[in-house]
């Protein structure tokens, strides 16, 4: 016999169902207690295959589920109804929410000081790698760094979320994300909810993402930048500078491409709100006359006044100009 194959003989039989018991779910129908239904979770014990290593210490919720040759490391906590894939892994000091699924390779967690914490509905896809040391050369061994997921997140294959590169940050995920396969997300960034990232999407470190902003494939993102809400990002764009609401960019230099009309239709911004946004875009950065268009900064005071009672019109306003502070990257060209 091989030495690996003896290796995998000698860890299989230390006491692993010692660890925890291999329990068997109970059957799903006609579980009946004093004439009532039971809920799901308390129909259903752990089940924890012979051959998964968990610790003794690690915190394990009811109705839990972990395939074969599954690791969830002493510090870990697996919420209720947790379901670990074969092969897949939780490290260091982790805690998932309930009913989290991790598919076959998933690895969550890393053995450094820190913590990962990731919120209830989330799905990992196959070989995604979440929560493990950041790729920044200003990380400091032993400092603690952290990372931290919201809910009902779809994380699909061969992705890579990172935590902080400090003590001080933390890397966040919001909520109804949708982060499809081989995304980056690098450490420090903010993240906000109902976003859709498409596959290949590239954030560098401290990247700001607010909500329901969507990305076309292969999309590069410079750190430190700012993605407003309700924007659009062409496929194989290079955005360099800040995206303010509302608006689409592509290029390989993204500029910017007029409003994101279709997404603001879709998120049920009405009529009366999409016109206002269309003819402040035109007054913003389409205005022929040199001699009245003035600069930016005059053309969105002018904007800000004319619509004052449109708080549609006043967010991009405010949006753009928020870029134009001393430590952002300003917008994209236009």
């Amino acid at each position: 016999m091989s030495c690996f194959s003896s290796n995998i003989r000698r860890n299989l039989t230390y006491p692993l169902r010692t660890l925890l018991p291999l329990r068997r779910f109970y059957s799903l129908a006609n579980v009946v207690e004093n004439g009532t239904r039971l809920d799901a979770d308390e129909k259903l014990e752990s089940s924890i295959h012979p051959t998964a290593f968990v610790h003794p210490d690690a915190i394990i919720g009811k109705s839990v589920s972990i395939g074969p040759f599954c690791t969830v490391g002493a510090s870990v906590k697996l919420g209720n109804a947790c379901f670990l894939h074969p092969g897949s892994h939780v490290f260091g000091e982790t805690e998932l929410g309930d009913r989290c699924i991790l598919m076959p390779g998933a690895v969550v967690g890393d053995d450094l000081p820190g913590h990962t914490s990731i919120g209830n509905n989330n799905v990992i896809g196959h070989h995604a790698v979440i929560g493990v040391k950041c790729q920044d050369l200003k990380y400091k061994s032993g400092d603690e760094c952290f990372l931290v997921i919201g809910n009902n997140n779809e994380i699909r294959e061969h992705a890579s979320i990172h935590r902080s590169s400090k003590p001080t940050e933390k890397t966040v995920i919001g909520d109804n994300n949708f982060i499809m396969g081989s995304c980056h997300i690098a450490h420090d960034c903010k993240i906000g909810n109902n976003n859709i990232f498409a596959n290949n999407t590239l954030l560098a470190g401290h990247v700001v993402v607010e909500d329901y902003t969507h990305t076309a494939g292969a999309t590069v993102v410079h750190q430190f930048c700012n993605i407003g809400s309700f924007s659009f990002i062409g496929g194989g764009s290079v955005v360099s500078q800040d995206v303010p609401k509302y608006v689409m960019v592509s290029g390989e230099r993204a500029k910017l491409h007029g409003l994101n009309l279709e997404g603001l239709r879709r998120r049920g911004f009405s009529d009366a709100e999409i016109r206002s946004l269309r003819t402040a875009y035109r007054k913003i950065f389409m205005m022929s006359d040199s001699k009245s268009e003035g600069g930016i900064v005059d053309r969105l005071a002018g904007v800000n006044e004319e619509f004052g009672n449109m708080p549609a019109v006043l967010s991009l306003v405010q949006s753009i100009r928020d870029s134009f502070s001393e430590e952002r990257r300003g917008i994209c060209k236009f």
